[in-house]
């Protein structure tokens, strides 16, 4: 009888100790900016977890948009998925070679936006992986296609119709996972960003500030939930995550399911759309 997990998180121990389960399929999300001329899936290729396949965020997507990586639609991500051997009922463990697997931490969310709870991320990812003198493999895996359901939760997600009716509504607190530099505008964005800064009324919880500094693990529950209230959120109301592209957002989003709050959603266009309504107001240092 397949089991489901219960928690967001799973540790390296644990992955190790369930490597040979039929019903665990695993994901390497590595995922680069272009601009660091490196490649997810040539690092896939080069040393992966045994077993796994690789999930690229920018093909997982919707091909008609602009933006990068925006999610595609329901039938796609079922589609997509089922190829790379993901079966409905399967526990889905996701990684990345990044700190704090943002990439990784985009897939989970995608999962759960398509109505899909049983998926989890590997804390600390492929270092922590490697670290703990673990196997790894070169040999690409030829996964057999599966049947894969997913059903859209619009909850989960704001588009930008959305978040510009927030800025009369504040129904949602928006908060910005982008390093303090990014967030004010007085850093540049690997993104050629036309205009610099965040959304009026946005509290910064920078992503990083989320994880232990050496090891790229979370911090635990209560180390989460004082820093996001030394930020300003009120953790008993509406969130949506925010970044640069939708990515590191949704390690916000991750962390606050940690806290309890699974109903967090992601602005998938991220500062990426929003910069672009030049009628739209931004906030800059």
């Amino acid at each position: 009888m397949a089991t489901t997990l219960s928690t967001p998180l799973v540790s390296a121990e644990w992955l190790a100790s369930n490597l040979s389960e039929p019903d665990v399929k695993i994901l390497d999300c590595t995922w680069h900016h272009p601009s660091t001329k490196l490649d997810g899936r040539n690092q896939y290729r080069g040393r992966h977890l045994p077993g796994s396949v690789h999930f690229d965020i920018d093909h997982v997507a919707d091909p008609t948009s602009d933006l990068p990586h925006m999610l595609p639609n329901a039938l796609d991500f079922a589609k997509k998925v089922g190829l790379l051997g993901v079966a409905d009922g399967d526990k889905v463990i996701v990684y990345d070679r990044l700190f704090g697997g943002s990439a990784a931490a985009r897939a989970w969310w995608m999962f759960r936006v398509f109505g899909y709870d049983n998926v989890a991320l590997l804390d600390g990812g492929f270092n922590t992986w490697v670290a703990a003198k673990l196997p790894t493999e070169m040999s690409p895996v030829r996964p057999q296609p599966q049947s894969f359901t997913a059903t859209y939760r619009p909850e989960l997600v704001r588009d930008f119709e959305q978040m510009k009716g927030n800025l009369a509504s504040g129904a949602d607190q928006v908060v910005d996972a982008r390093g303090p530099g990014k967030f004010d505008g007085s850093q540049e964005d690997v993104f050629p960003f036309k205009r610099l800064g965040h959304i009026p009324n946005a509290i910064n919880v920078p992503w990083g500030d989320l994880l232990e500094e050496q090891s790229g693990l979370f911090l635990g529950p209560e180390a989460l939930k004082a820093r996001f209230e030394a930020a300003g959120v009120d953790l008993a109301k509406p969130i949506v995550a925010t970044c640069a592209s939708g990515i590191s957002s949704c390690v916000l989003a991750l962390a606050l399911f940690i806290l309890g709050r699974p109903d967090v959603a992601v602005y998938d266009g991220s500062w990426a759309e929003w910069e672009r309504a030049a009628d739209l107001p931004a906030v800059a240092a």
